[in-house]
């Protein structure tokens, strides 16, 4: 059984910090590829000198601290962060808040105070083009050259590409904007998902014989309104479905919300958390003249995800367990 995953905040007691840990640190919104180079890394320093691996990020994102009244599309809460984290073998994560203070902050008291003083590290593994400490001073060359001072060893990761283009969140949300999931999945190195509560709805669906399980997801997800085939996590339970995302052009055009259908199954969900996990893109929105049209653009639909589902058996987040 793996240990637990622990999960350090700035109200952790100097006590319960592990001294010497290798930190991997980032924001890691949506830990891709490229962030996963970096987790490596400090992995592999980790096991080098027998020292624990942790991840070392911030909450809220330093964009929303910075830019607040700015919609912030977001790949991964906080929640789901960790989960991803702690599914890639880490031992931790150290959870940072960025608030006036944090902002504040120079690089070199980032470094002296954070790393050295409270989390004790023995190495970091950083990517190319991580900045911190107020103004973004701190860079990954100023690590370097601390480094031998501090008695500490520091990784720099290159940036990942794919097709000679490099690997970045912002690449992510364009793609998932798009439609692009095949993109995002090539970059995420696993399908996107949100998790959320499954809430009443008008329940149109179950008159057209396709009952839903609904969600609403965060008024800033830019994902592409449209038909998906999807895959949903219950606990460890994996079941497939065709969903809908948008704002029901045939019905009431409202706010976005997440209509899923799950094949084969017959059950109540309301009030419980699902992982749904975007596997392929089908359609865009449509408005239909006539109920029959609509449901007859449900039956291809649902065949056209059944055969996108059955093609990735397997396609679905690795995701850890946190508190």
């Amino acid at each position: 059984m793996a240990p637990p995953f622990t999960v350090i905040r700035d109200t952790t007691p100097d006590s319960s910090i592990p001294r010497g840990a290798v930190v991997a640190m980032g924001n890691f919104d949506g830990v891709h590829l490229g962030h996963r180079a970096v987790i490596a890394a400090a992995l592999e320093m980790g096991r080098t000198h027998g020292r624990p691996a942790l991840a070392l990020t911030f909450e809220p994102h330093p964009r929303r601290f910075f830019s607040p009244n700015t919609p912030q599309f977001r790949l991964t809460d906080e929640r789901a962060k960790l989960r991803l984290l702690a599914g890639t073998g880490l031992a931790g994560a150290v959870v940072m808040t960025f608030d006036k203070a944090r902002a504040g902050t120079s690089a070199q008291d980032f470094i002296h105070h954070d790393l050295i003083g409270r989390l004790g590290v023995s190495g970091i593994a950083v990517g190319y083009d991580f900045h911190f400490g107020k103004g973004r001073v701190g860079s990954p060359s100023l690590l370097v050259n601390e480094a031998p001072r501090l008695g500490i060893e520091v990784d720099v990761q290159p940036h990942v590409d794919i097709d000679e283009r490099p690997v970045s969140s912002s690449a992510i949300r364009i793609a998932l904007a798009e439609g692009q999931l095949e993109d995002a999945t090539t970059m995420l190195g696993a399908p996107w998902f949100i998790t959320g509560e499954v809430i009443h709805g008008e329940k149109r669906g179950r008159d057209l014989g396709y009952p839903t399980a609904n969600i609403r997801l965060d008024a800033n997800c830019g994902l592409k309104h449209g038909i998906y085939a999807v895959r949903v996590g219950r606990g460890a339970e994996r079941l497939d479905g065709v969903a809908s995302f948008g704002r029901r052009p045939t019905f009431d055009n409202g706010a976005p919300l997440l209509e899923i259908f799950l094949f084969d199954f017959k059950g109540d969900l309301y009030g419980q958390l699902l992982d749904c996990a975007f596997i392929g893109f089908i359609r865009e929105e449509l408005k239909f003249d006539s109920l029959e049209a609509l449901i007859r653009q449900m039956d291809d639909d649902s065949a056209r995800a059944r055969a996108i589902l059955a093609a990735a058996r397997d396609a679905f987040p690795r995701l850890g367990v946190i508190d």
